[in-house]
């Protein structure tokens, strides 16, 4: 990468020391962090009316000569108050402009220069005739001395008579600076923009040139559809969405080629241990689970190191297929690690398992930061055959004598770097990961392209779609008569709350609240508490008695989100449904139906706006994990549905995995085939430091020693 692009945008004329601690805020470091952060809108203000045709309350584009300049004080009990105005004519009409306690304008406006104006025009305060309040401008010349812009370099037709972008901004900062900076940034460094992706692929796609494509995407020409900016699907947005989405496939694809080539375990398991497993289930398995399970025993039967990843909805039965290729690994003398994202998580899940296999003779540790020391003795000699814990498991001072399989669970939790810690305590482990959100097939492409992955598409039978209600605060009583209907049936309910206790900075409704008015409206019913802040001890301790059927009504936050399986439970009431993100409804709601019996789910609204309305919506309508994950990456986007920071793959800053399905279908090809015939980049270097450049902290599979 050129050097001028990485130089400090404190160099940047205009800019200085103050403005570039603003800029820092909102991520512009740099003169290509300036280049990288793209508009979030655009105005057209390209066409220019007459004077005489303007009306009120609209946005208007007017060009015209200054004839009158003045700071007038409009009511003298109000001496501070100054008001800066104009008046401009275009030989048509007449037109005032005015701004509030801007009196530095003076220095700049100055009787005989034409000047183009942006704004809302409104009645005057008498209702007389038409004005402008605070407009944008630019000045087109310079008749009656020198323009000092407030140190601002002066530059013409950005900000008016044209589609003008709009930015993100941060306070200090106007759009007006902001985009100066931006047309300043660009100017200076579009000679030390070079295309680093190859030039057939880009012949081959009829691809824009990429200088060509951030000069328009920040200030497009006037061939440009502003329908097409606003939705981000111009064809320079596109070049640069591919362009992301292509560098972020190439880093899978590198992951991809270099498992492939790795010798892993071969697998030669017998089944004695998963038989005797299956012959004491409960239930048969689903075709689903059963093909889910023939393609990882396939897997594990190759030389080459499994990297699989199970999705299925809340309730599909992941689990036992986890245990199942555990055992798999077990039968052949080897160790299996299971890594869970909290530790009550792994608690359930070491419960769950170890009630499973306690009479086929196997030792299962647990192994969490609260409990390290207690099973770490047991994992270095072998003498455990499954480990269950958290990222302690990954920690130097945890070693395994034959690790063979690691089952990563909700794999979003953790990044690549982190997955690649836990196969470095094996020698090419297999990795099975499994995840309970549902994940649209684009993401799944792009957060787990390295990765083969089965779906496991069918719930248990004899389960009843659970019927979901959105209520709001004046329709409380229905819930409890709900509540009071199902309790009588001999069944339980949950209570999910946001927040474990109430504070000054939220009005937030709390579970310990919430909890103390459940048991004084219902005396004779056993309402218990559950959080996180709880010992693991007392709170498996009231998972027990709730699942033994000795509480009625458990109150909780999120701690029983996942990993909890009480088919006697048939309400789930979520307070402030509004709050939770969509995937995570699902999943809470999830906690019910689990038996034959029939569930619900209410959903208790405090407040409404569209956007939670239309969110929450889509939960009454449907219990499709799948659809459901679509509408919540719609209206989130893919770095808040999963959380870029937390997940540990790389922000998507242009690209949008809904709208580009076909752009990263088509990088994903191109990325992958390229990697097949040069698998670290060497020939193409420029490419190879783009990667590197974009995989930064995160990957370093293209890093030559």
């Amino acid at each position: 990468m050129d050097k001028d692009l990485l130089s400090s945008i404190q160099y940047i004329k205009g800019v200085g020391p103050n403005r570039a601690k603003l800029l820092s805020r909102i991520g512009i470091k740099t003169v290509k962090d300036a280049l990288c952060y793209l508009p979030c809108r655009y105005e057209d203000r390209s066409s220019v009316k007459k004077i005489p045709l303007l009306k009120a309350e609209e946005l208007n584009t007017v060009t015209g000569r200054i004839i009158k300049s003045d700071i007038i004080t409009p009511n003298p009990s109000r001496p501070k108050l100054k008001i800066f105005e104009i008046v401009i004519t275009d030989g048509n009409g007449i037109l005032k402009a005015k701004w509030f306690n801007q009196l530095y304008l003076k220095k700049i406006f100055k009787t005989g220069q034409e000047v183009v104006l942006y704004g809302t025009t409104k009645y005057n305060y008498r209702g007389t005739g038409l004005e402008m309040l605070n407009p944008e401008y630019e000045i087109l010349n310079e008749e009656n001395g020198q323009n000092s812009e407030s140190n601002e370099q002066k530059t013409e037709g950005i900000h008016t008579g044209r589609v003008v972008p709009i930015y993100r901004s941060t306070e200090g900062l106007s759009q007006k600076q902001l985009r100066n900076i931006m047309h300043t940034a660009m100017t200076v460094s579009a000679s030390s923009i070079s295309d680093p992706i190859p030039h057939e692929i880009i012949k081959k796609y009829n691809l824009p040139g990429l200088k060509e494509s951030i000069q328009n995407v920040h200030f497009p020409e006037a061939s440009v559809s502003i329908a097409e900016l606003n939705k981000g699907t111009s064809l320079y947005h596109q070049r640069l969405s591919f362009d992301e989405l292509f560098t972020f496939q190439l880093g899978l694809a590198a992951i991809k080629k270099k498992e492939i080539s790795e010798r892993g375990i071969a697998f030669s398991p017998d089944s004695r241990l998963i038989n005797k497993l299956l012959d004491r289930l409960p239930f048969k398995l689903t075709s689903a689970q059963q093909r889910a399970f023939n393609e990882i025993l396939d897997d594990m039967k190759s030389p080459a190191p499994m990297n699989r990843l199970i999705q299925g909805d809340v309730g599909s039965g992941k689990t036992i297929i986890a245990l199942m290729s555990m055992l798999a690994a077990v039968e052949c003398g080897y160790q299996a690690a299971l890594m869970a994202p909290t530790e009550i998580l792994a608690e359930q899940h070491f419960i769950n398992i170890h009630r499973l296999v306690e009479n086929l003779g196997l030792n299962i540790q647990l192994l969490t930061s609260s409990r390290k020391t207690r099973g770490t003795n047991a994992v270095a000699p072998g003498d455990a055959d499954i480990v269950i814990g958290t990222h302690a498991i990954i920690q130097e001072g945890v070693s395994f004598k034959k690790l063979g399989l690691i089952v990563i669970d909700e794999q979003h939790r953790f990044g690549v770097m982190q997955r690649a810690m836990l196969r470095k305590k094996g020698i090419n482990p297999d990795t099975l990961i499994m995840t309970a959100t549902p994940i649209p097939r684009t993401l799944a492409l792009t957060l787990y392209g390295d990765l083969d992955y089965s779906i496991i598409d069918e719930l248990p039978p004899n389960r009843s779609p659970i019927i979901t209600r959105l209520l709001y605060e004046s329709q409380k009583s229905q819930i409890y008569k709900l509540m009071q209907d199902e309790i009588k049936k001999g069944r339980q309910a949950y209570v999910v709350y946001p927040v474990i206790e109430e504070s000054e900075k939220t009005d937030l409704k709390s579970a310990i609240n919430g909890a103390e008015s459940l048991q004084k409206i219902s005396p004779n019913l056993k309402v218990e508490l559950i959080h996180g802040r709880m010992k693991p001890a007392d709170r498996e301790e009231v998972m027990k008695e709730f699942k033994n059927g000795g509480i009625h009504i458990l109150v909780s936050t999120t701690v029983i989100e996942v990993g909890v399986d009480v088919p006697n439970a048939t309400l789930m009431v979520i307070i402030h449904a509004e709050r939770f993100g969509l995937a995570q409804l699902h999943q809470l709601r999830g906690r019910v139906g689990r038996g034959s019996s029939q569930s619900f789910c209410v959903l208790l609204c405090y407040g409404s706006t569209n956007d939670s309305k239309k969110r929450l919506d889509v939960m009454v309508e449907t219990t499709d994990g799948f659809r459901i994950a679509e509408e919540d990456l719609n209206i989130r986007g893919s770095g808040e549905f999963f959380g870029t920071k937390q997940s540990g793959m790389p922000d998507l800053k242009v690209a949008n995995l809904m709208r580009d399905v076909k752009i990263l279908e088509i990088a994903r090809k191109e990325a992958f085939s390229l990697i097949e015939g040069d698998p670290l980049l060497n020939m193409h270097p420029q490419l190879k430091t783009a990667a590197e450049d974009f995989w930064r902290g995160k990957l370093e599979i293209f890093k030559t020693a």
